[in-house]
């Protein structure tokens, strides 16, 4: 083996759903409104909304950028007038989505800020009803189901294949964990031949970040979303380590159910999983953090979500085994084969996806 592992940046997993994108809007009967709103003076926000502009304003989509609170004027506080901005978007007929600029006040309004968001127009998938689904593995819903209040009916979401039953569409799923899973569709990790629903079977994942502020926007539900597809998956927290595996269904007692993942708690460490993971994803918002590369299978992919750098800069470096036989061998083997540093580019059209699926989700309603 010669160099390091590959470095595989965004842009050509990006590619393929940018041309997606536009296909889906050169058919669409209306240019698609996205209103962004921005309540904080915080930069990487701004930088946030910016990229958001340019990728949108690129492909076609009318983007309108509100900005309220302290985003507004340094003489208003942070989020002030957020709620109303939201509200105002709602009642709005004529936008199609809307995205808030998150964190703003801290996990438990920020949460609250995100139910206010309707979910018709709500484009990062964060309202409880299509949580509710992810974690329940509903993957088909009936747009008017959006407006009751309680669980949507059983059928709604049976998995019969990739394509929606008549009557349906597909249910939308947070962008960011949406974004790591095209990521690993594109590189191999899910298996085209094994049935839809089933395609991560056999895979080992470590997914770092549930203590983090973001964990639920990306820890909980991309550990779900994973083992709903079947992966072994170890969600680790900063002090202890739970296992999601999917329960099997079983033929003629789960009729109407659907086979969605299962939490456990492990006395494994770390350490321990990630001696074990195909897969490593980490998404920690935090400078300092680090996976420690002597900690890492040999040949593992690791995906970097957080804005900071969570991996080693020897991630990608060959190390050197020791192979003890009655001929000492010394085998070169890279510690990770795959290295993705950044996900925000697939992201953002992940968000534009949901984008053209909401207003599908309109025609279908009668909205």
């Amino acid at each position: 083996m010669t160099g390091k592992g590959i470095l595989l940046k965004a842009d050509p997993i990006a590619s393929a759903f940018r041309d997606e994108v536009k296909q889906s809007l050169a058919l669409a009967t209306r240019r698609p409104r996205l209103v962004g709103i921005l309540a904080t003076s915080s930069a990487p926000s701004r930088f946030y909304a910016e990229f958001t502009r340019k990728e949108a304003e690129s492909l076609g989509v009318e983007f309108v950028l509100k900005k309220t609170g302290a985003a507004e004027s340094p003489d208003l506080g942070e989020g002030e007038g957020v709620e109303e901005a939201i509200i105002e978007a709602n009642e709005d007929e004529s936008v199609d989505g809307i995205m808030v600029y998150f964190p703003i006040f801290g996990p438990q309004q920020d949460h609250y800020l995100q139910q206010v968001v309707s979910p018709y127009k709500d484009v990062e998938g964060l309202h409880f009803k299509f949580h509710y689904n992810l974690y329940h593995n509903i993957r088909f819903i009936r747009p008017q189901s959006l407006l009751s209040s309680g669980a949507p009916p059983a059928s709604a979401g049976a998995i019969e294949g990739e394509d929606p039953p008549p009557g349906t569409v597909k249910s939308i799923i947070p962008c960011t964990p949406l974004a790591i899973v095209k990521c690993l569709e594109h590189v191999g990790v899910y298996n085209k031949i094994l049935p839809y629903g089933d395609r991560a079977y056999g895979r080992t994942i470590t997914v770092i970040n549930r203590y983090a502020r973001s964990s639920e926007v990306v820890g909980r539900p991309l550990a779900a979303l994973l083992a709903n597809d079947g992966a072994r998956v170890f969600s680790v927290d900063i002090d202890s380590v739970q296992e999601y595996t999917k329960r099997p269904r079983v033929a003629g007692v789960d009729a109407g159910y659907h086979p969605r993942h299962v939490v456990h708690p492990s006395a494994a460490t770390l350490q321990e999983v990630l001696a074990l993971s195909d897969v490593v994803v980490s998404a920690v918002p935090a400078a300092a953090y680090k996976v420690k590369t002597a900690w890492l299978k040999d040949g593992c992919l690791c995906v970097n979500v957080a804005a900071d750098r969570n991996f080693e800069a020897d991630v990608r470096d060959k190390v050197r085994i020791r192979i003890v036989t009655r001929r000492r061998a010394l085998m070169i083997a890279w510690k990770a084969s795959l290295y993705i540093p950044a996900v925000g580019k697939v992201t953002i059209l992940m968000l534009l996806r949901n984008l053209l699926r909401l207003q599908e989700y309109k025609r279908t309603a009668g909205r």
